[in-house]
């Protein structure tokens, strides 16, 4: 899957030297040049990374980051800037809860380690994610076969919360058992 990364500053020659910088990297890069411009580009694309310069006219880079927390929790934020201050710093970690605050002008080998350390880390809390609602789906499914079905599966009280198949049913209750289990597991990928 192509990652999107997103920069927005006010100064077209900065997202333009970002783009020539990180144009050998595998993910798409769009650029915006204010904070309502991003939030247009965050309403029809799926953004993974969003970089954004602190001090632009109308919003700030803290304002907008803030935003895309509530409205898209799971894209990665971050700060670069040309004038970074402590309370820069704190107001963007604070309310946009930033993954990483650059300063102009940022090493670009730097930046894009750390864009893609960014995208690995939030492909791995996906699949958890992906992973726990699979669990949790097989978990009420195997609930609520015991309470329907309390002759198919019995709880094996020397280990705690193991399910056994009940060996005296025919191998077609395991079958059936095992492939709605996959069912459901695919209905969450």
């Amino acid at each position: 899957m192509k990652h999107t990364v997103l920069f927005v500053d006010d100064e077209p020659m900065v997202t333009e030297g970002l783009k020539r910088a990180l144009r050998k990297e595998p993910y798409r890069i769009l650029s915006a040049r204010s904070g309502q411009e991003a939030l247009a580009i965050l309403e029809v694309e799926k953004v993974d990374v969003i970089v954004s310069d602190e001090q632009m006219a109308g919003m700030s880079g803290s304002e907008l980051l803030s935003i895309v927390r509530k409205r898209r929790p799971n894209t990665i934020r971050m700060i670069l800037t040309g004038h970074a201050s402590l309370d820069a710093a704190i107001r963007a970690i604070n309310e946009g809860e930033i993954y990483r605050f650059f300063t102009k002008p940022c090493n670009e080998i730097d930046l894009a380690v750390t864009i893609r350390q960014a995208l690995r880390q939030n492909d791995l809390m996906t699949e958890a994610r992906r992973l726990l609602d699979a669990t949790r789906n097989q978990a009420a499914m195997i609930d609520r076969l015991k309470k329907e079905r309390p002759d198919l599966l019995k709880v094996d009280k020397d280990r705690e919360g193991a399910i056994i198949v009940n060996e005296t049913e025919e191998e077609m209750d395991l079958d059936r058992l095992i492939n709605e289990i996959a069912e459901q597991t695919k209905k969450i990928s």
